[in-house]
């Protein structure tokens, strides 16, 4: 009697015995495993694998842990008509997909009504504990189920449960077999090396990847197919403005240091360029950064040349110009309720110390990050500094202000930065200010980070 065809889920893979002359059937996903004679699979691929199988073979599932579910929301709330397409769309890809919609758009509601769709157990993965929490609250009140939160410290997991990209990858290889869906929430992180072990280890046959921006400059966005299947619906800011979205308007205001600074700033850069041109260094190259470093490292004045480094992009981010036009522009704007971003946490304690205002960064503690956001939801502080805490996922809907003090050059910061502030309100219109140190190498950042049809460019890798 020939051996019945077994699935199993060990160690984060689908483990495969008894396939017998089937085993070429299952050639595309499957490798020989000397070990066990059988075959084996990355957990992902079970429902590919099952339905190469179904209608074709007996076989026995000993890999599916998941369960179905019964919930239901309360109190559902009518679909906007591109949330509506976005939800066709994944559902007639066999609910597997990306959607790719802007920043306040609806995105977690997309998500709710793919739980009910689907009714089985589900994992939602989000890049902080922020967003875990924020995921957990909102499927609480609308589901009105206990939901499990695994990251930072919590390790409970529940039927449906919100976990860290981080913790995720730990979960998998040991619980992947839980979830018959799986929720990538901001999906451009899941194709990095690491995080994509959380996608590859877990069984669930439907995956549903949310995010406004999903191209990546190291092309790993290709990846997301794989992983958890093509873009299925894209909208723009552009689709939404004015309707679904705040209007908005952005302005580049490029600011004169004082003279002393941009003297400072000239004599600083001369060293670090002059450094730089000297070795043949090109920040274009994958490698440019390492050998900057590698090279300053070996040199005699190597520590002179870090120095004059660090100090031209002190001056250029945040020069004495440049937070006076800040402190102006949150006068002018007074009685709204305000962002300010900036590229790194020194910059970001500096206009704290300097304007009073609270500054929120990574290694404010949890419940004092919980306080600061619910008082200026409430209104009671109208104003927050912040490095990259608040650029992806974290719901601030008063928010109608935005001031970019500095940034990175990658368009995906900046697209996010925009949609902290688009969430509609009655007769409301967004305002982003992007302050540029004129005559540095910030213009140039400036100009990198705005190729998006969101800001009237071409839009541009991510």
């Amino acid at each position: 009697m020939p051996a019945v065809l077994r699935l199993a889920f060990i160690d984060g893979t689908l483990a495969i015995t008894g396939a017998g002359p089937l085993a070429d059937r299952l050639a595309p996903w499957c490798v020989a495993d000397a070990r066990t004679g059988g075959l084996r699979a990355l957990a992902r691929d079970y429902a590919l694998i099952v339905r190469a199988l179904h209608g074709s073979a007996e076989y026995r599932d000993e890999a599916r842990a998941y369960v179905d579910l019964a919930v239901h929301e309360a109190s559902p709330l009518p679909l906007r008509p591109y949330q509506r397409e976005a939800l066709a769309a994944w559902l007639a890809a066999k609910r597997r997909g990306v959607v790719v919609l802007p920043t306040g758009a609806g995105k977690t509601y997309v998500a709710v009504r793919a739980i009910l769709a689907c009714q089985r157990s589900a994992i939602i993965l989000a890049p902080t504990i922020d967003l875990v929490e924020q995921w957990a609250r909102d499927l609480e009140a609308r589901l009105g189920v206990p939901v499990g939160r695994y990251g930072g410290g919590d390790k409970d997991l529940r039927d449906l449960t919100v976990s860290t990209y981080d913790s995720a990858v730990l979960i998998m290889p040991h619980h992947g077999n839980r979830f018959g869906l799986l929720i990538a929430d901001e999906c451009h992180h899941l194709p990095a090396a690491t995080t994509a072990l959380a996608a590859d280890a877990c069984l669930a046959p439907f995956r549903l990847g949310l995010t406004a921006t999903p191209e990546r400059t190291d092309g790993g966005h290709a990846r997301l197919d794989a992983l958890l299947g093509p873009i299925v619906h894209r909208s723009q800011i552009t689709d939404l403005e004015g309707r679904y979205l705040a209007n908005y308007q952005v302005e580049v205001v490029e600011v004169a240091m004082d003279a002393d600074e941009a003297k400072a700033y000239a004599e600083a850069r001369a060293v670090y360029i002059d450094f730089v041109r000297g070795h043949n260094i090109r920040f274009d190259a994958p490698e440019g950064w390492q050998r900057f470093i590698a090279e300053a490292g070996r040199a005699p004045d190597g520590r002179r040349v870090l120095a004059a480094y660090r100090e031209q992009r002190r001056l250029a981010r945040a020069s004495r110009a440049k937070l006076r036009v800040l402190w102006e522009l949150l006068r002018e704007h007074r009685g709204e309720r305000a962002i300010v971003f900036t590229d790194d946490n020194a910059t970001a304690y500096a206009i704290g110390a300097e304007m009073v205002l609270p500054v929120l960064t990574h290694h404010t503690k949890p419940a004092e990050r919980r306080w600061m956001l619910d008082a200026f939801r409430a209104g009671e502080l109208s104003a927050l500094v912040t490095s990259r805490v608040l650029n992806e996922g974290v719901d601030v809907p008063e928010a109608s202000l935005g001031v970019v003090v500095s940034g990175t050059g990658a368009v995906r910061e900046h697209v996010q930065r925009l949609g902290r502030i688009l969430r509609p309100a009655a007769g409301k219109t967004a305002t982003l200010y992007e302050l540029v140190s004129a005559g540095t190498a910030e213009t140039f950042t400036s100009e990198r980070r705005r190729l998006h049809v969101a800001f009237g460019e071409e839009e541009a890798l991510c």
